[in-house]
């Protein structure tokens, strides 16, 4: 990288930052980052980053090494650094001037899926640079064979919309009217774009305005010899934490249903070897590129490796490049997690993340026994819509109905929670239906859908939207075929399922596991829907923590009182037996059924 920094590191690395001022800085950092997602989600105009709120932003010191973030999307938030690191690669930092902004979303500079796109301003006070303020926000559609770029029957990344390498949107504080043109010529939602990129160059200037403050008020050699103190602090906590893991090798597998070609499921091997305070996490023996849309880019799972580590290793630890120095990441060249042209990849965040953050946390569950998690639902479940109003105009319609999160050693698994991949909300109902040609029917609780155990997972949902115009739907998804693991004895959840209920009630399984015993594909693409037809999604919950045998019987009765498990799977996964009342006091631990259970003998 060219570094053309006119303070001598000499003098940074000399200067120690007393404890009151580093405090004070690390604050200011964050607060940087914090203000950066407050602007973006007020001033964006798409549904998707102004309520959904998938984006996420963060502050790079003059090294391009991450400082800090707000707490926002995990797989953006380190991927953010690879494209950065292409963006400076590509100009020179010589060549990237205070009030550019330059973009990219190229799955392989950096990149996530096409969807996912990047903007970095190089933050100046008194013409040295100080750092970089970087934002990545989903954009509602880029292009391509399908709405959202969902092009699941498609084998090449051409198909999936508009691939930006590093280049230039704002040059000296002015727009590039001819790229900005390019990107509204090559998107179903051109009413989206305009208002989407000032959001984001606003809260650029935002970080920017920030990292100045603190410039002038506590000199830039004192700001820049924080941000190293700062990274080495959070190194060391890691550090710490991974020492206290037993050294040795902790494998985990997981997988994904199909690549919408394959009939085989696409397996994720991961190794964490332990030595000391480092970690190397080693994807030796996953499958090699598929010819679908799931192939993951380096960038993509080096960030889901580093945040599924995250949430065991440190979670409280001060957010930057310090958390990632322990860790190596081993990947095949060949490997469908390490994309390479021209592998698609619209599934890569959305599903793939979340694969090898189950992969992780089975391994790390021999690791850390203590802290073992059973797997979330482990899917985004990430469709979009195109729909055509009746007065003829086009849109685009998207919302990410969520699952449950696993049980974990001291208690059940939240229900219907976004997963770690994402950290972001659903569709508001009103907002949807103000926007778009649709009606919510139902998002609710889905009964029995979690993995049972001592400590239940948390529920999935039903989720229903009824078209009120034509529509094509595409989807991806997986636990199609068996639902999330669980821990320490703990059970599977139930499985996911796409339906389309025609006008007439009757219901067709369009994705996933009939009454039958058939499956269909989870991964659709430009599915119909006509107008008065309901898409019905069943998520999956968490997986179980223990076996169901330890369950407390008056938890079991609050869970069938509650609706979340039905008394036939009190009987049938807990031993217990209810009487038609449901009343307290008639609740009977069947020992005779539990030792059956146990045994594997019939009741």
């Amino acid at each position: 990288m060219d570094k053309k920094v006119k303070v001598d590191i000499s003098v940074i690395e000399q200067t120690k930052v007393d404890p009151v001022t580093f405090e004070v800085l690390r604050s200011v950092f964050e607060y940087a980052s914090d203000r950066m997602s407050t602007v973006l989600q007020r001033a964006s105009f798409s549904p998707i980053l102004a309520d959904m709120v998938d984006f996420s932003n963060a502050i790079y010191d003059y090294d391009c090494q991450l400082l800090s973030q707000a707490a926002n999307c995990p797989i953006h938030l380190a991927a953010m650094k690879f494209s950065a690191e292409a963006i400076i690669e590509q100009f020179g930092v010589a060549n990237i001037h205070e009030g550019d902004v330059i973009c990219l979303n190229d799955p392989y500079k950096g990149g996530t899926h096409i969807n996912d796109i990047t903007f970095l301003t190089p933050i100046y006070f008194e013409k040295e640079l100080v750092g970089f303020a970087v934002s990545r926000g989903h954009w509602m559609d880029l292009g391509g064979g399908a709405a959202g770029g969902q092009a699941f029957t498609g084998t090449h990344i051409a198909g999936e919309g508009l691939r930006l390498p590093p280049t230039k949107i704002y040059e000296r504080g002015k727009p590039r009217e001819d790229i900005i043109a390019i990107l509204v010529n090559n998107t179903r939602t051109p009413h989206f774009v305009k208002g989407d990129l000032q959001a984001h160059v606003g809260c650029l200037r935002a970080g920017e305005q920030e990292m100045q403050r603190a410039c002038a008020k506590y000199g830039i050699v004192t700001l820049k010899a924080a941000m190293k103190q700062l990274q080495e602090y959070t190194e060391r906590i890691v550090r710490k934490s991974i020492s206290e893991i037993p050294d040795g090798e902790y494998p985990g597998e997981d997988y994904a249903d199909t690549d919408g070609f394959s009939d085989k499921p696409i397996k994720i091997k991961v190794n964490l070897i332990v030595k000391g305070s480092e970690i190397t996490v080693d994807f030796s023996g996953s499958d090699k590129t598929v010819k679908g849309a799931i192939n993951s880019p380096y960038a993509n799972t080096a960030s889901a490796t580093l945040y599924s580590l995250q949430f065991f290793l440190a979670p409280y630890a001060p957010q930057n490049q310090g958390m990632f120095n322990p860790i190596k990441i081993v990947i095949p060249e060949d490997s469908w997690l390490n994309a390479k042209w021209p592998a698609p990849t619209i599934g890569c965040t959305t599903l793939t993340s979340s694969k090898i953050t189950s992969a992780i946390w089975q391994a790390l569950a021999k690791a850390c026994p203590d802290k073992a998690t059973g797997s979330t639902s482990a899917d985004c479940n990430w469709f979009v819509s195109s729909v055509v109003a009746p007065n003829g105009v086009s849109d685009v319609f998207s919302d990410l109905p969520a699952g449950g999160w696993g049980a974990t050693p001291f208690g059940d698994g939240m229900n219907v929670t976004e997963d770690p991949l994402g950290n972001c909300m659903n569709m508001p109902a009103e907002t949807a239906e103000l926007l778009f040609p649709i009606a919510y029917e139902a998002f609710e609780l889905r009964t029995d859908s979690a993995g049972a155990g001592k400590y239940r997972g948390g529920l999935g949902a039903i989720f229903k939207v009824r078209y009120l115009a034509d529509g094509q739907l595409s989807m991806e998804t997986a636990r199609t075929l068996e639902g999330s693991p669980g821990v320490a004895g703990g059970k599977h959840s139930a499985v996911q399922r796409q339906t389309k209920i025609y006008t007439d009630g009757h219901n067709e399984v369009i994705g996933g596991l009939d009454a039958t015993g058939g499956w269909r594909s989870p991964l659709l693409c430009a599915h119909p829907f006509r107008y008065g037809e309901t898409f019905m999604f069943e998520s999956t919950g968490g997986g179980g923590y223990g076996s169901p045998l330890e369950r407390d019987p008056e938890a079991v009765l609050e869970d069938v009182l509650d609706e979340y498990i039905s008394a036939h799977a009190a009987r049938e996964l807990y031993g217990v037996v209810l009487n038609e009342a449901l009343t307290e006091v008639e609740v009977i631990p069947t020992q005779k059924l539990r030792a059956q259970l146990t045994t594997g003998a019939s009741a």
